[in-house]
């Protein structure tokens, strides 16, 4: 391609993404200054959050610590030979830029494939634990939300609507359980359905006047035998590890709920479970840098459908999000200075991004 037809490419690129920062800004501004006000009184907000105790605060922040410590085990599980602080330093690290930046999820790819790189793991290793670590957790984040319906609706606490919703669920998850399972299954599947796949994917690159994509076939197969080696003796770390990740965070949010006053009598733990799982689902959509104002906004509204007091509600969805947000960034921040100034675990930096699938990180 000569250089005149790249620099308008790379122009149009640098345009979107200045769009989609200013777009983002507009959707958090408007979502703190207009939105949240609409649905709580915000001096009653601060007066409930002042009004917690340093018991209280206290055993959220041990909570917002073990729900980070949760998803390192998830990066062991994928990446053998990964050890504790690696996997600290690159979660941190990657969450900070994700959680920073609109659309930052593909610059925290770049960074946790540098880090891995740097500690000598190979470009396949790396294309391959963020795959199958991104497979789960998208299978955990499908399934809670058809979990938390089935139990609401055991209890009789949800319209036959809630209960549709349920099962187009369940039909979405056995799909994308089925599709995985069918590319395991042989050699010849896997080609065919990343064969498949990249066809789609071409369809939709030329929409926006990219390129095709070529040889999913052959790496669907080379996937396929890779991740069977992985998983024969890790799915059930994988498995364990990527729901302790998830039900950490929600554990976080309930303490909050409960630490603000909204009671299982307003709110059940049920209720709770399905507003967060399904706002889960909704902050995958790269609207704002880490869900920023979107979370807030969606759970707030969902719990206070659910029968909580306005005022407590937002007090305890801000604490949470100041908990399981906000940290990352100075900690980010702190990991990425420590990677670059410790050499001693450093080997050679041979793997670069275009070595690596172009996927978004496992985020939470």
């Amino acid at each position: 391609m000569s250089q005149s037809t790249d620099r308008p490419a790379k122009g149009s690129r640098s345009r979107w993404r200045v769009l989609q920062a200013v777009l983002s800004l507009a959707v958090v501004i408007g979502i703190f200054a207009f939105g949240l006000p609409k649905l709580a009184d915000m001096s009653q907000v601060w007066a409930t959050i002042r009004d917690m105790t340093w018991l209280e605060l206290t055993t959220l922040a041990l909570a917002a610590a073990w729900n980070f410590f949760t998803y390192w085990l998830v990066m062991i599980a994928v990446l053998p030979g990964l050890l504790l602080r690696q996997a600290a330093v690159a979660n941190m690290t990657g969450g900070a830029i994700a959680n920073a930046l609109p659309g930052g999820g593909a610059l925290a790819v770049g960074m946790t494939v540098a880090m891995f790189s740097s500690w000598g793991f190979t470009g396949s290793e790396i294309t391959l634990s963020i795959l199958v670590s991104g497979v789960w957790n998208n299978f955990v984040k499908l399934g809670l939300p058809v979990v938390a319906l089935a139990i609401l609706a055991l209890q009789g606490s949800v319209g036959k609507g809630l209960v549709t919703a349920a099962l187009i669920g369940v039909g979405v998850l056995a799909g994308a359980v089925a599709l995985f399972a069918a590319m395991l299954s042989s050699r010849d599947m896997a080609f065919r359905v990343g064969r498949t796949v990249g066809r789609a994917a071409s369809a939709l690159l030329r929409l926006v006047r990219r390129g095709p994509v070529d040889h999913w076939g052959e790496a669907a197969m080379r996937f396929r035998e890779q991740t069977i080696d992985l998983l024969r003796g890790r799915w059930a770390w994988l498995t364990c590890a990527s729901l302790l990740s998830h039900l950490g965070l929600y554990l976080v949010l309930l303490l909050a709920l409960r630490h603000v006053g909204v009671s299982n009598a307003e709110v059940s733990w049920t209720q709770v479970l399905g507003a967060f799982a399904f706002v889960r689902l909704l902050s995958a959509i790269p609207i704002t840098p880490g869900g920023l104002g979107v979370v807030e906004l969606g759970l707030t509204g969902a719990l206070v459908l659910a029968g909580g007091d306005p005022e407590q509600v937002l007090a305890a969805v801000l604490v949470w999000r100041a908990l399981t947000w906000l940290p990352t960034l100075p900690a980010g921040l702190a990991t990425y200075l420590y990677w670059r100034a410790n050499r001693s675990w450093r080997t050679q930096e041979a793997v670069t991004t275009s070595q690596v699938t172009s996927v978004s990180p496992s985020s939470r």
